[in-house]
Order: C-alpha cells, then sequence, then structure tokens
C-alpha cells in the first residue's frame, strides 16, 4: 500500500514537471524581408514576449541621435540601441548617408539591402547581407511590407542608406514573422537600385 502512494507521488511530480517545461511553439521568422503582418512562413521557435528594461521604462523617448550605426553604406552595418532611453512612440526617419541617384517616390521600385534590430532585446533578427542578397521592393507606399517601411522609405536616393526606428503599430503590432508583440524595429536600409 505504501508504494502505491510512492507512485502516485512520482506521477503527480513527473506531470507537473512536463506541464512546467518550455515547449516549442508555433511562431514565425521572417523570410525575406519585412513583409507586412499576416505575410508569414510558419517554423518553430520558444521566444516569449519582448521583455522591457526600467531604464527604457521611465527615461525619455531616444531620438535617432541616440542610436548608433557604424560601417559604410554597401557593407552590413552594426546597430547600437541605448538603454538609457525608452523606444520612440514615432516614426522615426535619418538619413545616414545622403543618396545621389534617383529618388524614392511614391510607386517606385527599388532594390535594399536591410538590417533589422530588435529593440526589447538588441538582438539581429533579419538581413538582407546574410543571404548576399538585395531584398527587392515593388511599388513602395502600397507595397507588402509594414507601414514603417511603405512611410519611411519614400525620399530616399539611390545609394543613400537610411535608419528606420518603427514603432508597433507602424511595424508587425501584435506580432508577427517572429517579431514579439509590441516590438521596436531597427532597421537600416540601402537603397541599393531605384527604377
Amino acid at each position: 500500500m505504501q508504494n502505491v502512494g510512492k507512485i502516485m507521488i512520482a506521477a503527480a511530480v513527473a506531470v507537473g514537471l512536463t506541464a512546467c517545461a518550455p515547449s516549442e511553439q508555433a511562431s514565425t521568422q521572417p523570410q525575406s524581408g519585412p513583409s507586412a503582418p499576416g505575410a508569414t512562413q510558419p517554423t518553430k521557435t520558444s521566444e516569449s514576449s519582448a521583455p522591457t528594461s526600467e531604464a527604457a521604462s521611465t527615461g525619455a523617448e531616444c531620438t535617432a541621435d541616440d542610436i548608433k550605426v557604424t560601417g559604410a553604406a554597401n557593407s552590413k552595418p552594426e546597430i547600437t540601441i541605448p538603454t538609457t532611453c525608452a523606444p520612440p512612440k514615432k516614426l522615426i526617419v535619418k538619413d545616414l548617408t545622403p543618396g545621389t541617384g534617383k529618388e524614392v517616390v511614391k510607386g517606385s521600385d527599388m532594390l535594399t539591402h536591410y538590417l533589422l534590430v530588435t529593440w526589447s532585446n538588441k538582438t539581429e533578427k533579419d538581413s538582407s547581407w546574410k543571404r548576399n542578397q538585395p531584398f527587392p521592393l515593388q511599388g513602395v507606399g502600397e507595397a507588402s511590407v509594414i507601414d514603417g517601411w511603405n512611410e519611411g522609405l519614400v525620399g530616399i536616393k539611390q545609394g543613400g542608406r537610411r535608419l528606420l526606428v518603427v514603432p508597433p503599430d507602424k511595424g508587425y503590432g501584435q506580432g508577427g514573422n517572429g517579431i514579439a508583440a509590441n516590438e521596436t524595429l531597427v532597421f537600416v536600409i540601402d537603397a541599393v537600385q531605384v527604377t
């Protein structure tokens, strides 16, 4: 009889541990570019919601000048996001290198190289540089990408490099493409070709 009680306790502990163990949940990862929410490729990940640091949640909003970008246009950049200020609530657009070629207007097609770093964990999330292939974008302003790109790329000139800091409402909002809910996105984008 004592053995039955021990077996039942062991079984209960095993069930409890299994319920507490982390599991892989279906999520999505950016496949090739900042596609619009809803255009996803299912993969497995164990990512949870975006953490926020106390310093960032109590500080003033960051500006474009607070975010450090190194590297020349036409080479992979490095992005350093500060921990001393909060993510901005509005789209930030800053030319890092002015282009000299054709300017992007609404409806333009272009090839871009880009790097994406997520604000909450300061981690590289996606990069066309890793694939060594520019990302094609058709119909800027109404393209099948996030609003931050449709709004933030108008005006860049071929050969230029631009910083975009995209708040959740102009990015993936409640999440998607492997991005946590309410994540701020930091992109550095090179305008490789504008047509």
